[in-house]
């Protein structure tokens, strides 16, 4: 009898021991992250984000993983395959609107926030001869990687300024970090590029030796790109001062980022990431300087592009934030 009663009190213990594992267990999430290249500006804030979400948030395990960039981003998002991805809103309205690459692949994607602007670098170095973008013509150039914004871009960049994508140029598709291995090797005359400031890539190759960074203006070819594909671009400059080696300021189109989810994730996850987010704001801007732009001045319906997520509206509203 003693033994029987002695057993039950054991089993009691155990099952009251082993209640709080199960609740927790429960509460276990894990979030990808779609990020982009390693030696672009997402994937580092990507792992920054990733850090924020894991370490300030009971339960959750976030990652962030290597990626072509913005469309391969929007399609992961769109199979499921990743929860939050870093994306350009010329990109992001593409996948919601079913155009341009995302034919017949519409993706129910939704804003958490608005990031930072997006600067386009067209660049070269002295050696090359590209001064203009008029002289690309007949030179070997890298548009970006395949499934990234860069490409989206840079197409229309090279369109607004006269040029013919595949009968004017040589065209490679490289990632930034690959991009600046080629141009050092002699392999491409220039590439397209963009992303935050400063761009690691870019700076690498400011920082060359016996290397003169040769940035290419483009800022004028704003208005057509927006005749045809809405006011999605600014123009903008890129100060000589970002990277080694420039001569003068930089003219340039701008667009922003945003950080987006499936319209399918819950109010509350989507609150919650916007929320730590911005209360975690100094450990992101430690990451990369650009997440100094995280700021409820910019969460605009203009900026944004694609709707809000009623999570991150709620998060907003409550931070008295007004969505023109």
């Amino acid at each position: 009898m003693l033994k029987t009663l002695k057993t039950g009190f054991i089993a009691a213990v155990a099952a009251i021991a082993l209640a709080p594992l199960g609740a927790d267990a429960q509460q276990q999430k894990s979030f990808s992250i779609a990020t982009g290249g390693t030696g672009g500006v997402y994937y580092p804030m990507g792992g920054g984000l990733a850090n924020v979400l894991s370490k300030n948030v009971p339960g959750w395990q976030a990652t962030a993983e290597v990626t072509a960039g913005s469309v391969s981003n929007l399609q992961f998002l769109g199979a499921k395959k990743a929860e939050i991805a870093f994306v350009m809103v010329d990109a992001a309205l593409d996948a919601m609107r079913g155009e341009d690459k995302f034919k017949d692949n519409v993706v129910p994607v939704r804003t958490l926030m608005v990031l930072y602007p997006n600067r386009m670098h067209v660049v070269s170095t002295e050696a090359m001869g590209v001064k203009t973008m008029k002289d690309i013509k007949g030179k070997r150039v890298s548009t970006g990687s395949p499934g990234s914004a860069t490409e989206v871009m840079a197409f229309r960049v090279i369109e607004a300024a006269g040029l013919d994508k595949d009968k004017d140029m040589k065209r490679e598709r490289l990632g930034v970090a690959e991009s600046v291995n080629a141009i050092k090797d002699r392999k491409i005359d220039a590439f397209f590029w963009v992303g935050g400031l400063p761009t690691a890539a870019v700076s690498d190759l400011g920082a060359t030796p016996g290397v003169k960074i040769q940035m290419i203006d483009h800022a004028d070819v704003v208005p057509a790109m927006n005749k045809k594909y809405g006011n999605l671009y600014v123009p903008d400059t890129i100060a000589k001062t970002v990277y080694g080696g420039m001569a003068k300021d930089n003219q340039v189109a701008t667009v922003w980022n945003i950080l987006v989810v499936h319209k399918d994730m819950s109010d509350a996850d989507a609150y919650t990431i916007v929320k730590t987010i911005f209360e975690r704001k100094t450990d992101m801007v430690a990451v990369h300087k650009e997440a100094e732009n995280f700021d409820h001045k910019n969460q605009t319906n203009a900026r944004a592009g694609v709707p809000f997520h009623p999570g991150a509206l709620k998060y907003f509203a409550e931070k008295g934030v007004k969505l023109d």
